[in-house]
């Protein structure tokens, strides 16, 4: 079942008007650190305040003259604001700015990021509830191994999410920044108390360092920690995309009964969120490799950052909250074959049961070497002919001088692959 991505908030934080807003968050809050120093006058920081404001409009047309951003931002405000303007900006630079109101545009992203995996966490922790016992086979290569359940692999989704949870935490924290340190980073016309002071007031810690910017490998780290959780959102993808195979079908993408497939072919149903979930991952890993370029600047600063950042720092945020929310709307519409689980499980007559006989037969005190060689024959004629590998055992004269009928059968008993669910489940509290 498709549904159409109509959230705005990601979008709303990177779009201009948002952008200047956030300027004059850090523009006032840099006030209000001067005026509980003493240094803006009461009288003056109310009516700033209340007389601070901008229009997009008016900064492009300041803009194309100043060619500027920021200059066009303050003067449009300086307007509004009339003779107390001269408080606004005091001692500061343009990256001062720039950069605090960047690090709230990231943490208010990251925010909705994180909201984000606790709605996916949550929609696989009921998947896995309700497929505990759905027992598939399990691939390595992707060739079948041995058996598990559903509700196992997607404790494994479980798990990816809940790390890279913990991750972008981590990196938010980092990036919770700011910076009013003037010129180069050296407080030369500013007090570093009043960077304290607007960082509290926007909730961001002082930086420990800056030089006329914060430096990039905090940015850089932002975006990588994005492109982990868009890899691990293709990780997915590409195990669904694989299940949902006309020959494998065990699991589908869900399908309304209005959509078609294909344009030439009416019986297509296609892993179309698959693909497109696969294919924006790449986007934000690429950005992830421009963010690194970012980190190294000339000397205290220099604006090639700038340009890319304007790119990949919307670009990467509106693309992992899509992607997260289209993978949650894809598992909660899983459509699970259980029937073809069982029926690939026991494909060639069970051959995945392969390692159960090893066992069985070195317990009756064949050599390992052995027993290895007695099992893959068996194995390997049901493969490559199309055979039943129990068939084959219960009529390998060999095998029968160590192995009773019973104790045969008893190793394709698939309850036995299963006996620690419970023990992986406790990890989990599902």
């Amino acid at each position: 079942m498709i549904e159409r991505y109509s959230r705005e908030e990601m979008k709303k934080i990177w779009e201009l008007d948002s952008k200047f807003q956030y300027y004059l968050d850090v523009e006032l809050a840099v006030c209000k650190a001067y005026n509980k120093k003493g240094q803006i006058p009461n009288e003056a920081i109310n009516d700033i305040l209340s007389k601070a404001k901008f229009s997009v409009d008016r900064i492009d047309e300041i803009e194309q003259e100043v060619r500027h951003d920021l200059i066009a931002f303050l003067t449009n405000v300086n307007e509004n604001v009339g003779d107390n303007s001269r408080y606004i900006h005091m001692g500061m630079t343009s990256s001062d700015v720039i950069d605090t109101a960047l690090a709230l545009q990231m943490k208010d992203a990251g925010k909705i990021i994180i909201n984000d995996i606790n709605n996916i966490i949550a929609t696989i922790r009921e998947k896995a509830k309700k497929h505990k016992d759905t027992i598939c086979i399990g691939r390595s290569h992707g060739i079948h191994a041995e058996p598990m359940t559903f509700g196992v692999k997607l404790c494994g989704w479980l798990d990816l999410f809940e790390r890279n949870r913990r991750n972008f935490e981590k990196v938010l924290e980092e990036v919770s920044v700011g910076q009013i340190s003037g010129p180069v980073g050296t407080y030369s016309n500013i007090d570093p108390e009043i960077e304290k002071l607007a960082c509290e007031c926007l909730k961001l810690r002082p930086a420990k360092f800056s030089t006329q910017v914060i430096a990039r490998d905090v940015h850089a780290q932002y975006i990588q920690a994005l492109a982990l959780i868009a890899s691990v959102v293709e990780q997915i993808a590409v195990e669904l995309r694989h299940l949902q195979r006309t020959e494998v079908l065990e699991v589908e993408e869900g399908f309304s009964s209005s959509q078609k497939g294909s344009s030439a072919m009416p019986h297509k149903k296609n892993p179309i969120s698959g693909e497109n979930l696969s294919g924006l991952a790449r986007v934000v890993r690429a950005n992830s490799l421009a963010a690194m370029e970012n980190i190294p600047l000339w000397h205290e600063r220099d604006i090639s950052h700038s340009s890319v950042e304007r790119i990949i720092f919307p670009d990467s945020t509106i693309l992992v909250d899509y992607m997260l929310v289209r993978l949650d709307n894809v598992i909660k519409n899983l459509v699970v074959h259980k029937e073809n689980m069982l029926k690939n499980t026991d494909l060639f007559g069970g051959i995945v049961f392969s390692q159960r006989v090893l066992l069985k037969l070195c317990s009756k005190g064949l050599l390992r070497e052995e027993s290895y060689k007695l099992t893959q024959k068996n194995a390997l004629e049901a493969f490559n002919n199309n055979g039943n590998f129990r068939d084959n055992l219960l009529n390998d004269k060999e095998v029968l001088k160590y192995l009773s009928i019973e104790e045969i059968d008893d190793c394709f008993n698939v309850e036995d692959y299963l006996k620690n669910i419970d023990a992986i489940y406790r990890r989990f509290d599902v």
